[in-house]
């Protein structure tokens, strides 16, 4: 039998989620349709930017309309001994915001631009409302981070 390594305190799991979100490139990203649609999961790059996740895919893709016709999202990141849980409200960036600057650097993160894709890619910025995190059992019980988006942990 594998010992889990101690819990680790809630200030320790919100730094290194911090952190995953700042070097991680991608997460497992998923959504339904809306009034109980068919659920559907994709795994995306993303930019953690000012507080958001932000991705981008194809307009057409099942993802891209789910999130234009709900809103609702969950995403993680790890493993399944090492996950970051995340549930949020996406909305489009708007054109003005996506200027170079932003696309540049989204980019630069996610080894990929969408403005070398074919058909429109619009840009969904993600507000985390939930954020949990935990390794082992050990950590499951206080594994809440964020609530209602507000962190739940000081810095």
């Amino acid at each position: 039998m594998t010992q889990a390594a101690p819990a680790r305190s809630a200030k320790q799991r919100k730094q290194d989620t911090l952190a995953r979100l700042e070097t991680d490139v991608d997460a497992w990203v998923a959504t339904a349709g809306a009034e109980g649609g068919q659920p559907y999961l994709m795994p995306l790059s993303f930019l953690w930017q000012d507080g958001h996740v932000h991705v981008s895919t194809r307009a057409t893709n099942p993802l891209a309309r789910n999130l234009l016709a709900t809103g609702r999202v969950q995403l993680t990141l790890g493993e399944t001994r090492d996950v970051v849980r995340i549930v949020g409200e996406a909305e489009v960036v708007p054109d003005a915001e996506a200027t170079t600057a932003f696309c540049d650097t989204f980019a630069a993160k996610c080894g990929f631009d969408p403005r070398d894709s074919a058909g429109p890619y619009p840009y969904f910025r993600i507000r985390p409302l939930l954020v949990q995190a935990w390794r082992e059992v050990n950590e499951i019980a206080d594994r809440d981070l964020m609530r209602d988006g507000e962190w739940l942990v000081e810095d």
